[in-house]
């Protein structure tokens, strides 16, 4: 029973320092884990497929901890490499750079442990919920955060004038299209996978 607890522990660390090895060359090697397809804006991120399928493995408070790590590199990149002003606007702000990457694990987690008769299908939404939660929550804060001094943060997005709430709706509703079509499409296969190797050891 203690060598099980033992190799049951020694393998949930050796998943999550594989895991967050693949998240930093995912955070610091370019176009890896950020794509800039529109410039000026935040750019395409493949690390909520990242986030999702070790949420999926390891449960929603392991996720939380990682989602954690995850906002910890944005904010390192905020202020160390920036792809623009909106950028520098939205994540060089600890809540709403951290808070978003925390949920976006936690929920991920959540869902991908849903008792569902097809597994892959919780581990498909579990890869969208990771992109939504993550885009959602960004938009809710900075919405709030410039509420009442929205015009800097208009100008950075190309507007004059305008709803920030909407502005930043159609500004980043792209990217999360993008996000979680692929991060539904590939959590399940990755996620699948994995879970079929590790019940085998």
């Amino acid at each position: 029973m203690y060598d099980a607890t033992n190799r049951q522990k020694t393998l949930k660390m050796t998943i999550t320092a594989v895991f967050i090895a693949i998240l930093l060359l995912e955070a610091f090697i370019p176009n890896i884990g950020y794509i800039t397809i529109f410039p000026g804006m935040p750019a395409v991120t493949t690390i909520p497929l990242t986030v999702a399928i070790y949420a999926c493995l390891m449960g929603p408070k392991a996720g939380a901890t990682f989602g954690l790590v995850w906002g910890l590199t944005s904010l390192f990149r905020a202020y160390t490499a920036p792809n623009g002003l909106v950028t520098i606007l939205l994540f060089q702000n600890p809540p709403i750079c951290l808070v978003p990457r925390i949920l976006s694990g936690y929920l991920a987690g959540l869902v991908g442990k849903l008792p569902l008769k097809k597994k892959s299908l919780a581990y498909c939404l579990s890869g969208i919920t990771a992109s939504v939660t993550n885009t959602l929550f960004v938009i809710l804060l900075s919405a709030l955060w410039y509420g009442n001094n929205s015009h800097q943060l208009l100008v950075a997005l190309g507007k004059n004038s305008g709803n920030l709430l909407a502005v930043l709706f159609v500004a980043l509703g792209a990217n999360c299209l993008l996000e979680s079509a692929f991060s539904g499409i590939v959590t399940p296969v990755i996620a699948s996978a994995v879970n079929k190797r590790l019940a085998r050891r």
